[in-house]
């Protein structure tokens, strides 16, 4: 049964408020207080598909989706639970249900007002649909530019990344070719000092052999004979330095050709130290002399003796020629089950601190021997020798309070 109406009452005001309330695009659903519609206008109608007699007396409910109806209901309760003074203008965003049953967003708004001591309900209907389909579209577009901007900054990274790989690349060619030119210089510089090396240390000897030749002619009688000695020894002591020199030359041309063969067999410590102490004995200064242990008879070594005889010669002769007068070179020699150790020690010039990292680097010679001859490729030489046969040679030194030398070197070789 349809609620009675004052419906001229109403109609001579309808009017008006549609004048008053008609905004484009925006339906304007006039309710009573059973929520039946009794007025609307033209851009409402339009808007649900209805014709305007269809559309009057259609409950509210029937314009809106079930999901929202109770939402509806209970704000539309509200509205005639308090006055109408205390009423605020409501907003809801839900969906409207066309004549079609299609379903559109819309945007509700919900006021009361009073009209000849009757109450009654005005709804704003918003059709929303291009606002909605303009968020999705901005919703996409931003999801498509986000995928834009993530895919191109992960072409920016991957092509910061190569650039970076290239310049890595490039700063690593710049070391490569600074490495060479450094080597290249050095190299140079090592060629050059080695060709005033070789012409000093051949020159000197030569000098005093010719000089001592020389004087030998002069030397005829037979009560000059000391005087002739002398410098016999003299020649032979500068022929024999010469052929050390060559030996040496000869030996590290082997090493940086990777041609050296070793010689292992067994053979008594003590035996090959005596050869070399006895060896070196005439190059000892006034007053000097070597010291070594008794209990070294009963010591062997598989290894290869002429490089142990080498390497003992050249750190003893070393420690002869870099000790004064009336000092002693001490050598001392322990062997355990796998390894045997000496120690060459002396009370001489020692190597100063900021030579001794390299002391052992091919024709390098401390600042305080280089005016004492010598080529600074012995120590290279044993130093090569010893680690190729599984041992090692280290030293300690202090200036002016000498130094020691240690070799450590396997029972048996370790080739």
């Amino acid at each position: 049964m349809k609620p009675k109406t004052n419906t001229v009452m109403f109609k001579k005001d309808n009017d008006l408020i549609n004048k008053s309330l008609k905004v484009e695009f925006v339906g304007i659903v006039i309710l009573d207080a059973q929520q039946h519609i009794i007025e609307a206008n033209e851009s409402a109608t339009r808007m649900f598909g209805y014709k305007t007699k269809e559309f009057h007396q259609l409950h509210l409910q029937v314009l809106f989706s079930d999901a929202y109806k109770i939402q509806l209901e209970n704000q539309l309760k509200g509205f005639f639970n308090q006055g109408v003074q205390e009423q605020k203008e409501r907003n809801l965003t839900i969906y409207g249900v066309h004549k079609s049953k299609n379903m559109f967003p819309v945007e509700v708004s919900l006021n009361i007002f009073k009209l000849c001591d009757k109450e009654y309900i005005m709804v704003s209907v918003t059709d929303i649909s291009a606002r909605k389909e303009q968020e999705v579209k901005l919703s996409n577009l931003n999801a498509e530019f986000e995928q834009k901007i993530l895919l191109r900054t992960k072409e920016l990274n991957e092509t910061i990344s190569q650039l970076e790989h290239e310049n890595m690349l490039r700063v690593d060619a710049e070391k490569d070719i600074n490495i060479a030119f450094r080597r290249e210089r050095e190299l140079n510089k090592l060629k050059t000092n080695f060709l005033s090396l070789v012409s000093h240390e051949f020159k000197t000897p030569l000098s005093g052999i010719l000089t001592s030749i020389i004087l030998l002619g002069k030397y005829n009688l037979a009560e000059q004979q000391e005087k002739r000695n002398k410098h016999i020894k003299i020649i032979t002591d500068k022929v024999q330095y010469l052929n050390n020199i060559l030996n040496d030359f000869l030996s590290l041309e082997k090493l940086e050709t990777g041609n050296v063969t070793y010689n292992l067999s067994t053979f008594k410590l003590g035996k090959v130290m005596k050869e070399v102490v006895s060896n070196t004995n005439i190059l000892l200064k006034e007053g000097q002399s070597i010291n070594y242990p008794d209990h070294i008879d009963e010591i062997s070594l598989l290894q290869d003796e002429k490089i142990i005889e080498l390497t003992l010669s050249n750190l003893i002769h070393n420690a002869i020629k870099y000790s004064s007068e009336n000092s002693v070179i001490a050598i001392k020699v322990s062997q355990d089950h796998e390894i045997t150790t000496l120690e060459i020690i002396d009370d001489g010039i020692g190597i100063p601190k900021i030579d001794q990292k390299n002391i052992f680097n091919r024709y390098f010679r401390a600042e305080n021997v280089l005016l004492t001859e010598g080529t600074g490729i012995g120590l290279n030489i044993s130093k090569s020798h010893i680690e190729n046969l599984g041992g090692s040679i280290n030293f300690e030194s202090e200036e002016n309070k000498g130094t020691t030398f240690t070799i450590s070197i396997p029972n048996t070789a370790k080739l």
